[in-house]
């Protein structure tokens, strides 16, 4: 008898039309989201190795010994990597869903720890960090009741004055986080000299190697930024970036069992089995981690190296392009297969290429770049709003006709002036009810209705003329984002995104 309401043949046709909706995942057009290593082997040996764990639930490894073995095999193979097999402390480590998740789970460590170290101390424990920190550390900082103090950083280089940072330490810090590097300018923070000065306060530093990390430690010539650096108490660095494995997987390292440990969750508190968990979740899938163990044991260091080299090859490339088109400027000094580019004020206004309109000629051209928005950081100074490339080794083979399709789009739209965000604002609240002040009410608050009711005056979520869908230019929208308030912003996000999926029939 069978049970199937429709064929699975035919429910696999329908989703390869969605997918074929979306951005492309290989060959190189897309520079974010996606780490494309340019193997066809190591996709097919991700799948295969997923295929064969598929029933396999990674709670318990010691029902599923295969987890145990799969995990201490990444594990080790990262401790080595990042150098924690060198130093006298044991380095532990756990492997998790993604760089969020990594993130998460240092920062409720170092709370922890803090806590324990600190028995009635009723402050709210503090997180020291670069503007530049990853959002995961935002999140974090909510969900688990600390303080986030953010240090600004140079617009020109991207990166935080080291007494900058040690001014704000003191005995209510928990952690400091340095990244290495950061993901919206490819800064490599400056670890060392910090992790001095936090290793003799007794303070956690935590290196957030997320996005690059796998592809740092492949590379010559960086100063010590990982394990070797004795006050670095924990790191976490993406497999599902460049690792190359499917989404979602990440290993977050902490140096000391003690320390570790105090990542666990356990609880024998209800009448079911005993519940121990390192990570966030209880159950969860253990395709990713087989995906990754196993392109590990294929790609081997040298595997790693030679793929690295290639990303690195590209990115040079890359850069000398960029560097050579009038009116555009690479931010700072970038350290890992991945930069951000602004327009170039040393030019005049009329030979400036704005990084917006940039990138949204490009992909009209086909090639997608990531639109970062600028801000105004806690001292007043600004950091310019840019375009994110994320380089990888599948870029080297296609930058012959990415190089000329980037200065096309510049030629494009050199001389173009920035799309005026306060003016867009104003406009868009001539448009609606009560006016600007209508505006200006809506920040303090917003149910469901009246959020999507602005995303349509502003052009989305079936706004007139939009069809429902997002609009073809980025640019105002980032120019939305720079200009309203940021907690109306972040509401009218949630809004869309949220609608994005919400069920149609």
């Amino acid at each position: 008898m069978n049970a199937f309401e429709r064929e699975p043949d035919a429910v696999l046709a329908e989703l390869a039309a969605l997918r074929e909706a979306d951005a492309p995942t290989h060959g190189g057009r897309v520079l974010s989201y996606v780490y494309d290593s340019g193997l066809a082997e190591l996709d097919d040996l991700a799948a295969h190795a997923a295929r064969l764990v598929q029933p396999v639930n990674g709670l318990d490894p010691t029902t599923f010994t295969s987890v145990a073995a799969m995990e201490a095999g990444v594990v080790g193979f990262a401790r080595r990597a990042f150098h924690g097999d060198a130093g006298p402390d044991e380095v532990i480590g756990s492997v998790t869903s993604g760089g969020t998740e990594s993130c998460l789970l240092a920062v409720k460590t170092a709370r922890d720890v803090w806590r324990e170290a600190n028995p009635g101390d009723e402050r709210m424990p503090r997180l020291v960090a670069p503007t530049t920190v990853h959002a995961a550390f935002h999140k974090a900082a909510h969900y688990f009741g600390l303080a986030l103090e953010l240090v600004p950083v140079s617009p020109e280089t991207g990166a935080p004055r080291v007494a900058d940072v040690v001014a704000r330490l003191g005995d209510d810090v928990a952690l400091v986080v340095m990244s290495a590097p950061s993901y919206p300018f490819a800064t490599l923070d400056p670890i060392g000299e910090v992790a001095a000065e936090t290793a003799g306060r007794g303070i956690a530093l935590h290196v957030d190697a997320c996005i690059g990390g796998f592809a740092l430690a492949f590379q010559e010539g960086l100063p010590d930024w990982d394990l070797r650096v004795p006050g670095v108490t924990s790191l976490s660095a993406d497999l599902h970036k460049y690792g190359y494995a499917p989404k979602g997987v990440s290993v977050l390292l902490q140096r000391g069992r003690d320390r570790q440990r105090r990542q666990y969750f356990a609880t024998t508190a209800w009448p079911g089995y005993p519940v121990v968990n390192p990570t966030m979740a209880g159950s969860k899938p253990a395709g990713p981690l087989a995906a990754a163990w196993a392109i590990l044991r294929v790609l081997g260091e040298s595997g790693f190296a030679d793929l690295t080299a290639r990303a690195m090859t590209a990115t040079a490339a890359l850069r000398d392009a960029i560097d050579g088109i009038e009116g555009l400027a690479v931010v700072g000094d970038p350290v890992g297969p991945l930069l951000a580019v602004r327009a170039d004020d040393a030019v005049p206004a009329e030979r400036r290429v704005d990084p917006h309109h940039w990138a949204d000629a490009a992909r009209g051209a086909g090639w997608h770049l990531q639109l970062q928005p600028g801000m105004v950081q806690a001292d007043g100074t600004v950091l310019p709003h840019t375009t994110h490339l994320t380089v990888t080794p599948v870029t080297d083979h296609v930058v012959g006709e990415l190089v000329p399709a980037l200065r096309a789009a510049a030629d494009a739209v050199r001389g173009i002036p920035a799309v005026d965000g306060g003016e867009l604002v104003a406009g868009l609240a001539g448009q609606l009810p009560g006016g600007a002040g209508a505006l200006a009410a809506a920040s303090d608050g917003l149910d469901s209705d009246t959020a999507a009711g602005l995303l349509g005056a502003f052009g989305l979520l079936g706004g007139e003329g939009a069809g429902g869908a997002l609009p073809e230019r980025m640019a105002p929208v980032l120019a939305l984002v720079e200009a309203l308030p940021a907690p109306l912003t972040e509401r009218l996000l949630v809004e869309l995104l949220a609608r994005v999926v919400e069920p149609r029939d």
